[in-house]
């Protein structure tokens, strides 16, 4: 056996363990990340740089992150200025190929999540980036996924059509149930409390209205006015769906529900996934749970 046969034996299976591992993909944060392992399967390895209960909106990227980025092959942000413009420049200085999820999807103006409580939103550009929170949406924002996995591993192609179909269809199945969870409800009891603006494509979908002493982002602290015309705004609409989130202080609306006599019912997970055994690990469990969450605190 000679050396140059020993040595390109070596290498194969050098390749070989190396793909066993899957293709090396960054997620920039937890619900990216878990479509890219549903599309992606035993082809890739997934690393998420926002973790599950972490906010996006005031993350700051340290050298970890950095060297992750740099050992993958493909990243996967959100777009819609979701994540940091320091995200998206250590992103490019890596020269590593990166793909945004919402790519074609018609976004919400921000502007339309503007209402006269909401004076001090941070500002996050034109557009609302919780595009994931509407699952017809999210059909869309799965297929660019299983784009830029198949543009990084042509060679998975058929892999990750089959996969993305699977996913798409549970996807319809989620929005078709959620049509029946509200179906007997009426539009005058369809509306919410949460911390911030994270729900509006939700309201959007399904006639829903959210309101928030907080804007899209966790640095926009509401005045006290601002605070004062939601407690009124709450007692004239007769709201009775009051909510915490998962990545916020609840501090603000416990506020919120002792001085407009309302229980909190519970909690939503707006931008983030929660831990393994918190029952919103996936994005499917995400959106099951805060659905069926919101309709029975609607009813009540």
């Amino acid at each position: 056996m000679t050396k140059k046969w020993l040595s390109a034996l070596f290498f194969m299976f050098l390749s070989a363990g190396l793909w066993a591992q899957g293709l090396p993909v960054t997620a920039s944060f937890s619900i990216i990340g878990d479509v890219a392992r549903e599309i992606g399967g035993e082809r890739v390895t997934v690393t998420n740089i926002i973790g599950a209960n972490q906010d996006a909106h005031v993350y700051r990227i340290t050298p970890q992150d950095l060297r992750t980025i740099r050992a993958s092959k493909l990243v996967l942000m959100n777009g819609l200025g979701l994540e940091s413009a320091e995200f998206e420049r250590a992103v490019k200085s890596a020269k590593i190929p990166f793909a945004l999820a919402s790519h074609g999807i018609k976004a919400r103006a921000a502007e339309e999540e503007h209402n006269e409580h909401d004076h001090h939103r941070h500002d996050h550009g034109a557009y609302d980036p919780h595009v994931w929170h509407d699952p017809v949406l999210m059909q869309t924002y799965a297929q660019n996924i299983a784009d830029a996995l198949t543009q990084a591993d042509p060679a998975g192609k058929d892999y990750y059509r089959a996969q993305l179909n699977r996913y798409q269809q549970k996807l319809r199945e989620l929005d078709t149930w959620a049509q029946k969870q509200f179906a007997g409800i009426s539009e005058n009891q369809r509306k919410v409390l949460t911390a911030h603006d994270a729900f509006g494509y939700l309201g959007a979908r399904y006639r829903i209205t959210f309101i928030a002493p907080q804007g899209l982002s966790e640095d926009s602290e509401p005045s006290a006015k601002a605070v004062a015309a939601i407690i009124r705004q709450v007692k004239k609409d007769r709201i009775r769906a009051v909510f915490m989130e998962n990545i916020k202080n609840p501090r603000l609306v416990d506020q919120l529900a002792r001085e407009t006599g309302l229980n909190v019912a519970g909690k939503l997970y707006s931008d983030a996934l929660s831990a393994p055994n918190g029952g919103a690990a996936t994005y499917l469990d995400m959106m099951r749970h805060n659905i069926s969450a919101l309709s029975k605190a609607m009813q009540q």
